[in-house]
């Protein structure tokens, strides 16, 4: 079935309110008022009764020559071009493979390259296990005993009836939200019925106010007396209209023009101001940042000479030598100082350069492992259910039982503490977004009512103008009362539709 497009603000409203059922019902209801207005009319007027072509002209309303509006062919597409997207897709993803193949053969060159104190050290493939229920299975494979599969198969039971009991939760939770819902949308249609009834008198009120001033317009075409004249203050024929419109736009397009020539112009003084403060910023930095390192290398002159402990002399050399990434010759000058012996002094020179030029470290064995490329298993948990497995494991330990039942009730209550909160969070958010949907469309109300009269206005302007134009052209007032009535028909009858 065919899509029925609505442009009213509305019927846009009624049909976003609405069931799917009541909204095609409303469809059907509204197909049937156009249908028997404008095919199955009673009126056999034109039937009966033959007209020449220029008495059928000036009953519609005809016009000798009416072009077809200009933006009927812009912005069409070029249906070749469609393809170009998918070509530049397949060639692109060709060109990434092809660069990523690139990228493997440079690495491989560069690889021998490089000295060996710049290579990434290797390291050890660490599995850290952080489930509870994932340990338990992992202890019953690698250590399969009584204890282990009793522990293993309570922390699974325990795990499904803790899923069983978010799913009933998680569910009765959505089940109270949508009748809460439901309540809401129910309250919101009842306090849109007179947000319609607003806007529907509203655009009947603007068609009766029209067909009112029309009328006594036409009237004065009618009578015995002399015509008014044209009230051109009133209307503007549609080429003045698409003059005063084309002007317009050329002026907001010289406008615009100039804003985004201000605009490039102060981005640009702003990149260029803004880079040459960071220059400033970076050079005064630089400048303390050597002072700093110079007043470091006199305190580290001040204790290699102090002659205290030896160890601790080295230790902190060491480290304050890499804080500031110093260079062979400052690690000579300051380690000149020192009393040591000169075998001593080179050995301490060539490991602290050493450490300095080394680009990685291989990590604390107790935390990664020692840098054999195989996998190596750990466990962090964070869970309750790692309580259970110890009370499991040792149920002869009452503080294993109680760190199980605390923990326990702890989650349980958490977890039904959110679902609580979120739901009734869930409703007030519905409640405050179906009150801001009523305020919105009270305020969209005016809007509509301004965008049905502009409307109304486009569609029998045009008509109007015809009405003078056969005036001009020395019509009788039959015609021209004629001309008349079938645009006060139009006014009334006429888009945009208003449904009752």
């Amino acid at each position: 079935m065919n899509t029925i497009q609505f442009n009213d603000g509305e019927t846009r409203r009624q049909q976003r309110n609405l069931t799917g059922v009541q909204r095609r019902n409303n469809n059907k209801t509204k197909e049937g008022v156009i249908v028997n207005t404008f095919v199955k009319g009673d009126d056999d007027s034109f039937i009966n009764t033959p007209l020449s072509l220029d008495e059928t002209r000036d009953a519609l309303i005809i016009s000798n020559e009416v072009k077809l509006p200009r933006q009927l062919n812009e912005n069409r597409t070029n249906p070749e071009r469609s393809l170009l997207p998918i070509s530049a897709l397949a060639v692109g993803v060709m060109g990434i493979f092809a660069g990523v193949s690139m990228f493997i053969k440079r690495n491989a060159k560069i690889t021998n390259e490089i000295a060996k104190e710049k290579w990434i050290t290797s390291f050890t493939r660490n599995i850290s296990i952080n489930e509870e229920s994932v340990q338990a299975i992992v202890q019953m494979v690698q250590n399969p005993n009584i204890k282990t599969i009793r522990a293993g198969l309570g922390v699974l039971t325990l795990t499904a009836m803790a899923f069983m009991g978010k799913t009933f939760m998680d569910g009765f939770k959505d089940v109270w939200v949508k009748k809460r819902e439901a309540d809401i949308q129910k309250n919101l249609q009842e306090q849109l019925i007179a947000v319609e009834t607003r806007s529907f008198s509203g655009k009947m009120q603007i068609i009766r106010n029209s067909l009112s001033e029309k009328t006594k317009m036409f009237s004065k075409y009618l009578t015995d007396s002399e015509p008014a004249e044209q009230p051109f203050g009133m209307f503007k024929s549609s080429k003045e209209l698409a003059f005063g419109q084309r002007v317009n736009k050329e002026e907001n397009n010289n406008r615009g023009n100039l804003g985004y020539f201000l605009l490039g112009a102060g981005t640009l003084a702003s990149i260029v101001g803004l880079s040459l403060f960071s220059l400033k910023n970076l050079q005064a930095g630089s400048k303390e940042t050597a002072k700093f390192i110079e007043k470091t290398k006199q305190d580290m002159a001040i204790i290699a000479a102090s002659g205290k402990d030896k160890k601790f002399v080295k230790n902190y050399l060491e480290n304050m030598l890499q804080f500031i990434n110093a260079t062979k010759a400052d690690i000579e000058a300051v380690v000149a100082k020192t009393p040591w012996k000169d075998k001593e002094k080179k050995s301490f020179v060539s490991y602290v350069n050493q450490k300095i030029e080394t680009s990685t470290v291989k990590v604390n064995p107790n935390i990664g492992g020692d840098g054999t490329q195989k996998p190596s298993f750990s466990s962090f948990v964070d869970d309750y259910r790692a309580f259970f497995y110890n009370m499991l494991i040792e149920p002869d330990n009452k503080q294993f039982q109680q760190l199980f039942y605390g923990t326990t009730a702890l989650a349980a209550v958490s977890y039904g503490g959110k679902v609580i909160g979120d739901a009734i969070k869930e409703v007030q958010v519905k409640k405050i977004n179906a009150q801001t949907e009523l305020n919105l469309q009270n305020r969209l109300v005016s809007t509509e009512l301004r965008n049905f009269k502009a409307k109304k206005d486009a569609a029998i302007q045009p008509l109007v103008d015809e009405f003078y134009r056969k005036v001009d052209e020395g019509k009788s007032k039959e015609q021209l009362k004629t001309i008349a009535e079938n645009i006060l028909l139009e006014i009334k009858n006429g888009p945009p539709f208003v449904y009752s």
